[in-house]
C-alpha cells in the first residue's frame, strides 16, 4: 500500500511545516504530498513551491476547488505544475460545499453532479491539447456571438504536460457524487472512508464504475485519514480530534453537512450531531468532548507504534490503494507520525 501526506492549508500547517514535511516525505520514501485549499491559502502556489523543493515524491491538489477557477484556468495550472514537477502531479478536484461555494466564491451550489462532470470534461480536453469546444449547462466555450463580441474561436493550450495523461481525482462522499467518481474519475479522495462500514461509500462507487463499464480496479482510491502516532491511543485520539471537530462543525451547515450525515449512517449520529451543535455554538473544546472513541477510531488512525501496521492493513481489503495521512498533533507528534508512516511503508 502506498502512503502519502495531506498537508492541507494554513493554519493547520504553517508554510514552514508544509515545506519541512514535504521534504521529509521525499527523503523517507513516502509516495505523495497533497495540498488543499479552503478560504485562505490557495493550493496552486504552495504546490509550485513544493515542486521545486522535492525530487521524487508525487505532488497533488487535494483539492483544488471547482468554484474557484474556470476549468481552463485549472487545466493551465495542472499542466504548469506537471511541467515544474517533471511529471509528478495529480489533479484533485472538488466542489467544496454550499457555504464555501456561495459564501466565499459567490457561485450557486446547484446541480453539483452535472457541474463536476462538465468541469472534468473541459479540463481533460484542455490538458489533452484538443482544440477546445464545449456546449453544456454551465459552460459554453467559445462564448456564443450573442453573448460577447463574437470574436471567440476554439483555442488549443500552448503548454503540454510531461505525463501523457494527468490523473484526475475527485473528492466526494455524497452517494450520487461517489457514483460519478466511479464513472469518470481516475482516482477518489474520500474522507471518513471506514473499514468497518465500507459498503456505505463503496456500493455507489462500484455502481458508477459498472455503469461506465469499469471495475473498482480502474479507480485509484487514496483515502484521506487523520493520523497520529503517540505513546498511548488516548493521546493519539486527542491529537486527531481537532480534524474531526472541524469537518463535523465547520464543513457545512447544521442542516446540510455531508460528514455529519455519513457519521449518522455509520451509527454514530448522536455523537456527530452533539459535536456539531457545540462547535456551532462556539464551544470547540466542548465539541471535542462530544466525540466518542468509536467515532474517532472510524474516522482516524489514532494509534501507538506497535499497532500502526494493523491499522493501516485494515484499509487494504476495502480497496484503498493509498493512505493519504494528515499528520496530527504538535510539531513533535507530526514528525514522529511521518517517520512511523515511512517505516511502515518501508
Amino acid at each position: 500500500m502506498r502512503i502519502g501526506l495531506f498537508l492541507a492549508y494554513w493554519p493547520w500547517f504553517t508554510p514552514e511545516e508544509q515545506s519541512e514535511l514535504a521534504i521529509l516525505a521525499d527523503r523517507l520514501g513516502l509516495d505523495s504530498v497533497w495540498i488543499s485549499e479552503a478560504w485562505g491559502q490557495d493550493a496552486v502556489s504552495v504546490l509550485g513551491s513544493l515542486s521545486a523543493q522535492t525530487e521524487r515524491v508525487r505532488i497533488g491538489s487535494g483539492l483544488m476547488q471547482i468554484p474557484a477557477r474556470q476549468p481552463t484556468a485549472t487545466a493551465m495550472a495542472a499542466v504548469t505544475l506537471d511541467v515544474l514537477s517533471k511529471g509528478r502531479f495529480n489533479l484533485g478536484l472538488g466542489l467544496s460545499g454550499p457555504q464555501v461555494s456561495e459564501g466565499w466564491y459567490g457561485v450557486a451550489f446547484d446541480k453539483p453532479v452535472t457541474r463536476t462532470r462538465e468541469y472534468v470534461e473541459i479540463v481533460r480536453k484542455a490538458m489533452a491539447g484538443d482544440k477546445l469546444e464545449f456546449n453544456g449547462d454551465f459552460w459554453t466555450i467559445p462564448l456564443p456571438e450573442d453573448q460577447g463580441m463574437g470574436l471567440g474561436r476554439p483555442l488549443r493550450m500552448l503548454a503540454r504536460p510531461v505525463q501523457e495523461r494527468i490523473p484526475i481525482y475527485l473528492g466526494a462522499i455524497g452517494p450520487r457524487a461517489v457514483e460519478q467518481v466511479g464513472e469518470i474519475a481516475d482516482g477518489w479522495l474520500p474522507f471518513m472512508y471506514s473499514p468497518e462500514n465500507p459498503d456505505i461509500l463503496g456500493e455507489p462507487l462500484l455502481r458508477g464504475a459498472e455503469k461506465a463499464g469499469r471495475t473498482i480496479d480502474d479507480i485509484d482510491i487514496a483515502a484521506v485519514i487523520p493520523v497520529a502516532v503517540a505513546d498511548t491511543v488516548e493521546a493519539a485520539r486527542e491529537a486527531t480530534k481537532p480534524w474531526i471537530v472541524f469537518y463535523l462543525g465547520a464543513m457545512g451547515a447544521k442542516a446540510k453537512n455531508f460528514y455529519v450525515d455519513l457519521a449518522d449512517l455509520y451509527g454514530h449520529g448522536e455523537s456527530a450531531r452533539a459535536c456539531q451543535e457545540a462547535f456551532l455554538a462556539g464551544d470547540r473544546l466542548g465539541a471535542a468532548a462530544k466525540l466518542s472513541d468509536e467515532l474517532i477510531d472510524i474516522c482516524t488512525i489514532s494509534t501507538t507504534p506497535d499497532l500502526l501496521d494493523g491499522r493501516i492493513a485494515a484499509y487494504e481489503p476495502i480497496g484503498v490503494n493509498e493512505i493519504v495521512a494528515i499528520p496530527c498533533g504538535d510539531a513533535e507528534t507530526k514528525d514522529r507520525t511521518v517517520r512511523a508512516l515511512a517505516a511502515a511503508r518501508a
